[in-house]
């Protein structure tokens, strides 16, 4: 299946650039754009234009498969007011200078630039993220971090610094734009347009990504998630039991019978998994060793490392350093907590 995308949109009040790259989230870019169409629609006369480009070709794959026609026109763009750089799986290895060479400039231009899911790591490079807060989707902010270190990596839905915004991506997208045409036309408008989303309520920027952690958000207790935060908080150097219990000021008979209640696991199982899961990105999405991300994934020996990886996902670590190979039609996620529970009984649960 195939979109057209290149009809531009008649210049407005406000324009937007929305640059995507191969292997983008197509429903992403949808719903940003939707976003400014319905406030066009809400208005007496046109508030947002856009163009949707990219520097790698007119026919770019999106994540899902749809192959979206697009324009490769850069250099007779007229000037915007926001550019939002797309891009998802792959987009950590991803390096156009291109690309890199022309958000420079329009951001010298005035323009706000804006990374969105994994095209942070483009406006990263381009060095418009440094000594600024960021984010990225939660997946894949422990490599960035890594990866960035000058930069200020928060879990959030989206960052605002002056003219440099990013943003998680998925519907945070929609909260971003909403929250952009807040500050222009008023919280009213702006509530209008989510009204006819029916996207409520519109979230603030510094609004957590997760709120299940896997599990449903009935039977979650708010003990049960301060402890999944004490132990995703401290991954290189794990929490015990009972130092997690006193943070909690609970016994640690009771932080056990409630984590087991409502996760399904032990407490100790649930940090080896996201032990496991901070692994399994950083060797996708940095150039650190296996020994390396052993350590900064809080394991004491490579090879309980080693072995506990390669039960659970089915392969050594030296061989998962790609996360979504070429010749692969569609990515996975392997990792999810439904996942690890089939199979606990044939991993360890010991730190």
């Amino acid at each position: 299946m195939q979109i057209d995308m290149t009809q531009q949109t008649p210049r407005a009040v406000h324009h937007a650039i929305f640059v995507v790259v191969p292997r983008f989230n197509i429903t992403t870019l949808i719903t940003m754009t939707e976003t400014m169409r319905i406030a066009n629609y809400l208005s007496a006369e046109p508030l947002f234009s856009w163009d949707i480009v990219s520097f790698d070709g007119t026919e770019i794959v999106a994540s899902n498969g749809m192959t979206t026609r697009v324009s490769a026109e850069q250099d007779n763009l007229p000037p915007a007011d926001y550019i939002f750089v797309l891009g998802s799986w792959g987009t950590e290895h991803y390096d156009n200078r291109g690309l890199t060479a022309w958000l420079r400039k329009r951001a010298r231009a005035g323009s706000s630039i804006c990374g969105v899911e994994l095209g942070c790591y483009i406006v990263a490079r381009a060095g418009l993220l440094d000594g600024k807060p960021a984010t990225i989707h939660w997946s894949w902010l422990s490599g960035f971090r890594e990866s960035f270190d000058r930069v200020d990596v928060q879990e959030c839905l989206f960052t605002i610094e002056g003219k440099i915004m990013t943003c998680s991506g998925g519907l945070a997208g929609v909260d971003l734009m909403l929250r952009l045409i807040e500050r222009t036309h008023g919280s009213g408008f702006s509530g209008e347009i989510a009204d006819q989303m029916l996207h409520h309520p519109i979230r603030n920027a510094g609004a957590s990504q997760r709120s299940t952690m896997g599990r449903s958000t009935e039977t979650m207790l708010p003990l049960v998630r301060e402890a999944m935060t004490l132990i995703e908080g401290n991954i290189e150097e794990p929490l015990s039991v009972p130092e997690i219990a006193d943070t909690l000021d609970v016994s640690q008979r009771q932080l056990e019978r409630k984590f087991k209640k409502h996760v399904g696991c032990t407490v100790v199982q649930f940090g080896l998994l996201r032990r496991l899961q901070n692994a399994r990105l950083l060797l996708i999405s940095t150039d650190l060793s296996v020994r390396e991300i052993a350590t900064a994934s809080g394991f004491n020996t490579l090879s309980h490392f080693a072995y506990s990886f390669g039960k659970f996902f089915g392969r050594r670590p030296s061989e998962y350093r790609e996360a979504w190979p070429a010749n692969e039609p569609a990515p996975s996620w392997p990792g999810s907590l439904s996942d690890f529970l089939s199979t606990l009984k044939e991993i360890p649960g010991r730190p």
